[in-house]
C-alpha cells in the first residue's frame, strides 16, 4: 500500500508517525515550505507534481482547510483514496462537490475525527439522548492567531467549535445521530480577529433532541472536553481527549482502544470494512461548522473582564468567570445572553434553521 502526504509540516509531523508505524509505504510528500527529514522519500512544491509522479493508493491531505476540496479532487482523478484532516471543507456546497466526487469515482474518503474511533463513544448508542451538552476550556496565545494566513480569518475553517475543537461538536453529534435543524448561537472573541475564540450554540435536532456546545480558548482552568448526555437511564459523561467514561452510578473510567483512521480505511480498501469516519457522517458538523464561521463578526469582548497571563506571542487571554458561564450554560440550556452575563451580548449572535 502506497501512501502520499500533502502537507508534511505542523500536523503533518503527525501523520508521518502514523504512516511510519503501519505495514505501508510513504511514497512522497509534498508541500510549498522545506520539509525536514524527508530521506529518500520524494518531495514536491506542489501537489499536483506528487500526483502525477508517483503512484499512489490512499492521500493523506494535511492543509489548510479551505484548500482541502480542490486537493481532493485532484487525488481522486488520480485514483487514490483519501484520508482528510478536519474539518473536512468548509461548505454544505464543498461537502455535496466532494460526495459527487466520490461516487463517481468509486473512491472512499475518511475524515481525520479520531475521536470518531474511540471504544468509549461506541458505549453511547446514538438517539437515545435527547438532552447532550458539550463544555471544554482550553487557552491559546498570540502566536496561535499568527501561525498561518488563514487563521482567525472568517470562511477558512477556523474558529473555536470548528477547528481546535472540533471533537466536541462532532462526538456530540454522534452521540445524538441525528439531524441538526436549527442553530441559536452567541460568538465571542478576546481580540481583533475575524474568527470567535469562545462559542455557546445551542442545536435543535430533527428527532427533538437539543445539543448545547460551550466552549473556549480564553480559558480558566482547564476542561479537556466533556460530552454529557442525558438518557432514560441517567447521564452519561464522556471526557473524549482521554476516553474517560462516566455511566450512571459509577465512577468515570478510562475505556482502552481506538480505531487507527489510517488503518481503517487501509482494511476498507482491502475487504471493505467499513469506514469509521466517511464523509457521509460529517454533514452536520458541516452544516453547523459553515454558520458558525459565517455571518457578523463575533462580539469583541471589552478589556474589562479579561486577564491577560503573559506577553509577547506567548500571551493569553483569559476571561474572568468563563468557567462558570460554561457550565452554567450547559447545565440550562441557555446562551450567556439569557443568563444576563455581565459581558453578553447580541453582537454577532447567530439565529438559523437548515433544511
Amino acid at each position: 500500500m502506497r501512501v502520499g502526504l500533502i502537507g508534511a509540516g505542523g500536523h503533518g509531523k503527525w501523520h508521518r508517525r502514523r504512516i511510519a508505524s503501519l505495514d505501508v509505504t510513504l511514497a512522497g510528500m509534498a508541500d510549498p515550505a522545506p520539509v525536514e527529514d524527508a530521506g529518500d522519500v520524494p518531495v514536491f512544491t506542489d501537489h499536483r507534481e506528487l500526483l502525477s509522479s508517483v503512484p499512489l493508493d490512499v492521500v493523506v491531505i494535511c492543509t489548510p482547510p479551505h484548500t482541502h476540496l480542490p486537493i481532493a479532487l485532484d487525488a481522486l482523478r488520480a485514483g487514490c483514496d483519501l484520508l482528510l484532516e478536519k474539518p473536512p471543507v468548509v461548505s454544505r456546497a464543498e461537502h455535496e462537490v466532494l460526495a459527487t466526487a466520490l461516487a463517481s469515482t468509486g473512491r472512499a474518503c475518511q475524515v481525520g475525527f479520531q475521536a470518531l474511533g474511540s471504544a468509549a463513544l461506541a458505549r453511547l448508542a446514538p438517539g437515545t439522548y435527547p438532552r447532550v451538552a458539550t463544555v471544554a476550556s482550553w487557552q491559546r496565545d498570540d502566536a496561535y492567531y499568527a501561525r498561518a494566513t488563514w487563521a482567525g480569518r472568517q470562511g477558512l475553517g477556523d474558529g473555536a467549535l470548528v477547528n481546535p475543537l472540533a471533537h466536541a461538536l462532532m462526538q456530540s453529534l454522534a452521540v445524538i445521530g441525528d439531524d441538526p435543524v436549527s442553530l441559536t448561537a452567541e460568538r465571542y472573541r478576546t481580540r481583533p480577529i475575524a474568527t470567535d475564540d469562545t462559542v455557546f450554540a445551542r442545536v435543535g435536532f430533527r428527532g427533538g433532541a437539543t445539543l448545547l456546545a460551550a466552549v473556549t480558548l480564553a480559558g480558566e482552568d482547564f476542561i479537556a472536553g466533556e460530552v454529557i448526555a442525558d438518557g432514560p437511564a441517567g447521564r452519561v459523561v464522556l471526557e473524549y481527549p482521554t476516553d474517560r467514561l462516566r455511566l450512571p452510578g459509577s465512577d468515570p473510567v478510562e475505556v482502552p482502544g481506538r480505531i487507527d483512521l489510517l488503518d481503517n480505511l487501509i482494511a476498507h480498501r482491502r475487504d471493505g470494512t467499513p469506514l469509521v469516519a466517511p464523509l457521509a457522517r460529517t454533514l452536520g458538523f458541516t452544516t453547523l461548522a459553515a454558520a458558525l464561521t459565517g455571518g457578523p463578526l463575533p462580539a469583541l469582548l471589552d478589556d474589562a473582564f479579561i486577564t491577560d497571563l503573559g506577553a509577547g506571542a506567548g500571551r493569553v487571554r483569559v476571561i474572568t468567570g468563563i468557567n462558570a458561564v460554561l457550565w452554567r450554560a450547559a447545565s440550562t440550556g441557555r446562551l450567556p445572553a439569557e443568563l444576563d452575563v455581565p459581558w453578553a451580548s447580541s453582537e454577532g449572535a447567530l439565529h438559523m434553521t437548515f433544511a
